[in-house]
């Protein structure tokens, strides 16, 4: 596996991990403030980002910045799946038509001219 691959696996790790810490502020939110498990959910939403944080700046070291957040897109993908797995929320034709055309925007960004984004 090339490092350029290794740089896109850790990239979406990356960003399922920062969509975790929406999660993590969802469930804080339901909680009265200050309480343990407030104070718990939000101090595994602050770890959570500076796993994100840190990783972010090597992911950038090996990807074209604009490629990078490209994918960050891919962060509306993974709440739909929390949000329908963890809080049961509803799935409509619209969110799909909506998941659908980011999906694909990421796709055709990822399949443009390579020697574009790097010039």
């Amino acid at each position: 596996m090339n490092s350029r691959t290794r740089a896109y696996i850790l990239l979406h790790i990356l960003l399922a991990v920062y969509s975790l810490t929406s999660v993590f502020s969802k469930l804080a939110a339901q909680e009265e403030f200050l309480s343990l498990r407030f104070c718990l959910y939000y101090g595994a939403m602050i770890l959570l980002l500076g796993v994100y944080a840190i990783g972010w700046q090597q992911v950038i070291k090996r990807l074209p910045l604009t490629e990078a957040f490209a994918n960050k897109a891919v962060t509306v993908l993974w709440g739909f799946i929390y949000g329908i797995i963890l809080f049961h929320e509803g799935v409509t034709i619209w969110k799909l038509v909506g998941l659908a055309l980011i999906i694909t925007g990421i796709v055709l960004y990822a399949r443009s001219d390579p020697g574009e984004d790097e010039a």
